[in-house]
């Protein structure tokens, strides 16, 4: 492996069981790209170095002495995103009040990960709990995107997602409440997966995100590989007995979807936000690749998609920021980051009425029932990411919710949407596409992203 770093984690995980090369080599060649670049991108807060080396050497040994139970990310290194909790190990959340709290159990996702073998390299940054379209917190800082450093990586997965694609880590894990894995996907270029509301145990993400935010809220795979987030996720599903809301449904096979089955719809816009010419451009070629291989494809959208900005807003704001606040007083943090000030602002500044917020709540029933009639026309839906490319640092909410609408929409409607690089704006950044699927098909929105991720070849990397 000529290139440890650009190497998938399907790679690395086959290379170091071929003895091909070793779990310490492939975490040491990352932890040497992270202090190459993380100067420049503050991506990774909190370094496991000695930890890492620790558990790759006993990687290396059940190897060399033929351990037949190897897990399927067996002696690969990877990221976690700081809102979720490793133990022993300085879990913040983005917070003050956390920055020096170190859990003592691990989150679901995380001893999933460890027990398929992985190596944990360390913490990647987020915003404040996790609220926020740029990832910059008064615990850490700023992180920049590794395509410009002027520009956000997004949030609320914007740690992980830029050292994924600097090539620090292969494969890291995000949480999704309203485009928290998607948005930082399309603005670097990476592939990233929200899976259906329920697949995925959120145990030990904090905060929680519990009550009216588990409907929305959803834990998924992150990595430059789309065949990455299939080993990922069939490691990561499934109920952990702790967490209510996730559920006991089969996760489907992608490598057993037959495409020429297939009836997909697309849309450019979803008439809430026009994107760039590029962004649509982007779309048309991925939906001209797959017109060969499909049974149908048709432009049409779900008429629900106009309502998202409103009906998620409402959802998202109907406390008026008050459990955020909470949140931080309990965690005793003595102050609050400006841009988690910035997203309480653009909320009502009381909370919604009972009666209002029951309102809403029978909204969002019935736009799910929209989307679930559109999709019995169509097995895929694709369209845009995002409407504009990765934006400058400070400008992460303009447009804001309008503008969020492409990600929130599925969030609402609780499907699988899976992100992937389509093209290249004219200042260079990546540009992301969306594949949907309804409830719990995943096979369908990974097998559609495998073949087009295979078809649409290469993209530039970033130049850090």
């Amino acid at each position: 492996m000529d290139n440890i770093i650009y190497s998938t984690a399907t790679e690395i995980a086959a290379a170091i069981r071929d003895k091909q090369i070793s779990s310490v080599e492939a975490t040491q060649a990352h932890l040497d790209r992270i202090e190459e670049v993380n100067p420049k991108l503050n991506a990774v807060v909190l370094l496991t170095e000695r930890s890492a080396i620790r558990t790759a050497q006993r990687a290396d040994e059940a190897v060399a002495n033929g351990d037949d139970e190897l897990g399927p990310l067996h002696g690969v290194p990877v990221t976690i995103k700081d809102a979720y909790e490793v133990d022993g190990v300085v879990s913040t959340g983005g917070t003050l009040g956390r920055k020096n709290y170190a859990p003592e159990a691990d989150a679901t996702v995380v001893a999933r990960l460890k027990k398929a073998g992985v190596v944990i390299l360390g913490k990647t940054n987020l915003p404040e709990i996790s609220m926020g379209f740029e990832s910059s917190n008064l615990v850490y800082g700023r992180t920049n995107n590794p395509f410009d450093l002027g520009r956000t990586p997004g949030g609320s997965s914007g740690g992980e997602a830029s050292i994924i694609a600097a090539g620090g880590s292969p494969l890291g894990i995000g949480s999704d409440a309203g485009g928290s894995i998607r948005w930082p996907a399309h603005c670097t270029g990476i592939a990233g997966l929200k899976p259906t509301t329920g697949r995925i145990p959120k145990t030990g993400h904090w905060p929680l995100f519990a009550g009216i935010y588990s409907l929305v809220t959803q834990p998924g795979p992150m990595a430059r590989s789309v065949r990455d987030l299939v080993t990922a996720l069939k490691v990561l599903s499934g109920p952990d007995g702790i967490d209510p809301n996730t559920m006991p449904v089969t996760l489907g096979d992608p490598d057993a979807v037959d495409l020429s089955e297939l009836r997909i719809a697309f849309h450019t816009s979803n008439g809430v936000s026009t994107p760039t010419p590029e962004i649509q451009s982007a779309v048309r070629t991925a939906v001209s690749l797959l017109k060969v291989e499909v049974a149908k494809v048709k432009e049409d959208m779900p008429g629900a998609l106009e309502t998202t900005p409103g009906l998620h807003a409402g959802l998202m704001g109907a406390d008026a920021g008050r459990v955020a606040q909470q949140i931080l007083r309990e965690a005793g943090s003595p102050e609050m980051d400006p841009d988690l000030k910035a997203r309480i602002a653009m909320m009502p500044s009381e909370p919604m009425p009972v009666t209002e917020l029951l309102g809403t709540l029978v909204d969002l029933e019935d736009y799910r029932r929209k989307m679930m009639s559109f999709m019995r026309g169509y097995d895929v839906m694709i369209g845009p990411a995002a409407p504009v490319p990765a934006a400058l640092h400070h400008h992460g909410y303009d447009g804001f919710p309008e503008s969020g609408s492409y990600s929130h929409a599925y969030n609402l409607a609780g499907w699988p949407a899976l992100v992937i690089r389509g093209g290249t704006s004219p200042e260079g950044m990546p540009l992301g596409i969306q594949v949907i699927a309804s409830p719990w098909r995943e096979d369908l929105v990974l097998a559609v992203g495998l073949f087009l991720q295979e078809a649409l070849g290469e993209f530039p990397r970033p130049n850090i």
